[in-house]
């Protein structure tokens, strides 16, 4: 008798899902290890990274929590616009830092995300991203 070797019809599903439940254990993990280690950091520490930073501590644990690659879409998006990420960083890192900072806590990722893809991030990032304001003067300062 043979043995059929096709995959279960809901293979892909289930695959998609376990995917997305390991992913969502790795960010867990890297959360809670970034969480442990300014908890290390003596409350002067973190005070002064917040100081330095210009954010409040409690902010500086909320944006550790999120990752090194939090503000990858910013990137895209500068690059999309025209503007040097690293000449801007290099220019005014004080600017580059609010934008990073608020493109860390953005809620809109998914939707970046998706003009990404379609080559409309350039167009759309006004209706959503909570840095179009800024990114609207650099354009003009351009200009």
């Amino acid at each position: 008798m043979a043995q059929n070797h096709e995959p279960h019809p809901d293979y892909e599903k289930l695959s998609w899902i376990s995917n997305a439940i390991a992913q969502w254990i790795v960010k867990y993990r890297y959360a809670r290890g970034i969480r442990n280690e300014l908890m290390n950091c003596s409350a002067d520490d973190v005070a002064g990274m917040a100081r330095e930073l210009n954010i409040a501590p409690s902010e500086l644990a909320a944006l550790a929590q999120k990752g090194p690659n939090a503000a990858n879409l910013l990137q895209k998006l500068l690059i999309a616009l025209g503007v040097d990420p690293n000449g801007l960083a290099n220019d005014d890192p004080l600017v580059m830092r609010d934008l990073q900072r608020l493109c860390i806590t953005c809620g809109y990722k998914r939707q970046c995300e998706f003009d990404l893809e379609k080559g409309e991030l350039a167009d759309n990032f006004r209706e959503y991203c909570p840095n179009a304001f800024t990114l609207d003067a650099l354009l003009k300062a351009k200009q």
